[in-house]
């Protein structure tokens, strides 16, 4: 099987597909995996049999709750290549799934509607892969629905994101009467044959399009020329640039983040993926391509470099704490240089504690292959690790580094949170923090006043599908709603009390007698007490007490 075989790290290819909500990520994704031959059948999301929408929550919805990895192989040009896909979620309650994934990855794709162009979460998604610096290719979907528009869509890419989008099709015809896209480069019209649109059919550009794609192939060479000096001597010459020399120029300008490719089609009538996919592997960078990561050594602070080499020490970032039902705790982790092999010791190097790697396996959305050993620019799950979370680095304890962590946005949203029954409130603690272990915007905490558990999140759909995931996964119900509004006092002007202690218990007995002046204080400066005792009038050490009974008032209020 083609999962077995090495690939050389130029052959690996680490993406992500990145969208606002319903611009169909997951149809793409889908289609992805049926044309390398990964499924032999395609999962739709709106028949909730999509493979990369694994969770019942994500099928039962027709959304993408959390990142799916998986590993497939194209062919380019007589050579296979390897690609591990994330798919990401859309809805904005499930950024921090983005955030990680890209801090991870190489290259994206970035999916629009062709009816809608670019939304909110487009914009959102785009500035987090800014962060990163990620080169990405767009893809222009949905081109077969009614009010579908490539020319709006792109000029809506270069009104909202970047001037520097670069049309690489165009399609032939919209709406119902969408039946394939012209290749710029080559000059070429393709059309999708066959049940799935697997087969791929070249032929002359039709005539009423002819004058548009000589246009747009001339954009299209004049902004790839501007980046690269000797081209543009070349194309002021007056010679022509082959087709070769293009697609040259434009990956470098890619992965320069100098230009962004766009490709258009309509997944789910299966037109335009291959040539998307084609995008992938001629545009987006291979580990090699990208900057070498860096980190700092825990005990001296000194700037270590990691680069893609098999040969050099081992480092890692873990992104992702997953629960699977057969193998219990998952986590996903990015080799930046080096290799391990199952079985052996690791350093996390953030938390100065060894792991042991139990095993290693190439995710596929919810199954897994077991394999031997993982080489640097290659993303897997590792079985076994006992303290590691989110955001920390594995490393070679010879060469201990710790990469830059992930920083994840604050909640937004609380919610109090109680059991059902006795047999639950056990249950719930522990199902709260293996979510919390999982999902680093999820927060627990106990409100010390009123004695609630509060839970808070992204929004409101994030919570509710974490009591959903705890119903499901951990059997425990629970009953969620607003927490209870912690009603405060405070001293609104200076007043004055006398209190008296008298018990009479035997002999001399106890007595005590206190004057005591409370004022007002700055908003927010908090508690000040103040002992206006002179003269030894009373012992030293009553005084004290006298304070922590004033303490004790406060917890309590009137």
């Amino acid at each position: 099987m083609a999962e077995k075989k090495h690939y050389p790290i130029e052959k690996v290819r680490n993406i992500g597909i990145i969208a606002h909500i319903d611009a169909g990520k997951t149809t793409v994704s889908e289609r992805v995996l049926f044309y390398t031959g990964i499924s032999h059948k395609i999962g739709e999301v709106h028949e909730g049999a999509a493979i990369m929408d694994w969770m019942e929550q994500e099928r039962e919805r027709g959304i993408t709750i959390t990142s799916a990895a998986t590993t497939t192989f194209w062919t380019v040009g007589g050579q296979e290549y390897r690609i591990n896909i994330i798919d990401t979620p859309g809805h904005i309650d499930f950024t921090v799934e983005v955030q990680r994934s890209l801090r991870v990855l190489d290259g994206a794709v970035v999916v629009f509607d062709g009816v809608a162009g670019v939304e909110p979460q487009s914009e959102t998604v785009w500035r987090q892969a800014d962060k990163y610096n990620v080169p990405r290719i767009c893809f222009i979907n949905k081109l077969d629905r009614t009010g579908a528009s490539f020319e709006k869509s792109l000029g809506s890419i270069r009104e909202r994101l970047t001037l520097s989008a670069v049309p690489m099709n165009l399609p032939i015809g919209l709406e119902d009467k969408f039946e394939g896209v012209i290749d710029l480069i080559e000059e070429k019209a393709a059309r999708f044959l066959g049940e799935h649109g697997e087969k791929l059919e070249f032929s002359d550009i039709p005539e009423n399009m002819k004058e548009d794609a000589v246009t747009a192939r001339k954009y299209l060479i004049e902004k790839v020329v501007e980046t690269d000096d000797k081209l543009m001597e070349k194309y002021l010459e007056g010679a022509e640039v082959t087709k070769e020399e293009i697609k040259l120029a434009m990956r470098k300008a890619v992965i320069a983040n100098k230009l962004v490719p766009v490709f258009c089609g309509s997944a789910l009538k299966n037109k335009g993926v291959q040539m998307m996919l084609d995008g992938v592997v001629e545009y987006l960078p291979n580990p090699l391509e990208m900057p070498p990561t860096k980190g700092v050594a825990p005990r001296t602070g000194e700037e270590i470099e990691c680069h893609p080499d098999e040969n050099e020490p081992f480092a890692a970032l873990a992104f992702k704490i997953a629960t699977d039902p057969f193998v219990g705790s998952l986590t996903y982790f990015r080799v930046y240089s080096g290799k391990l092999a199952k079985g052996s010791y690791v350093l996390n190097s953030t938390k100065d504690s060894k792991e042991r790697i139990g095993r290693i396996l190439l995710m596929h959305a919810n199954d897994r292959e077991e394999i031997e050993e993982i080489r640097a620019g290659e993303i897997g799950a590792a079985v076994g690790l006992k303290n590691t979370t989110t955001g920390d680095t594995l490393s070679d304890e010879k060469r201990p580094v710790i990469l830059e962590q992930i920083v994840f946005p604050e909640p937004v949203i609380s919610q109090k949170i109680e059991p059902k029954t006795k047999a639950d409130q056990e249950k719930m603690g522990l199902a709260l923090r293996r979510l919390g272990d999982e999902d680093p915007t999820f927060r627990i905490k106990t409100d010390q006043e009123t004695g609630e558990v509060i839970i808070s999140g992204m929004g409101e759909l994030h919570l509710e599908i974490i009591v959903d995931r705890m119903k499901r996964e951990f059997k425990v119900e629970a009953n969620v709603g607003r927490p209870q509004v912690a009603y405060r006092e405070t001293i609104r002007k200076t007043a004055e009390a006398e209190g008296k202690y008298i018990r009479q218990s035997g002999g001399r007995g106890q007595y005590g007698h206190v004057w005591l002046r409370v004022e007002p204080g700055e908003r927010a400066s908090g508690f000040e007490f103040i002992n206006e005792i002179r003269g030894g009038v009373i012992p030293q050490e009553y005084i004290p007490a006298s304070e922590k009974g004033i303490i004790e008032a406060m917890e309590k209020g009137i």
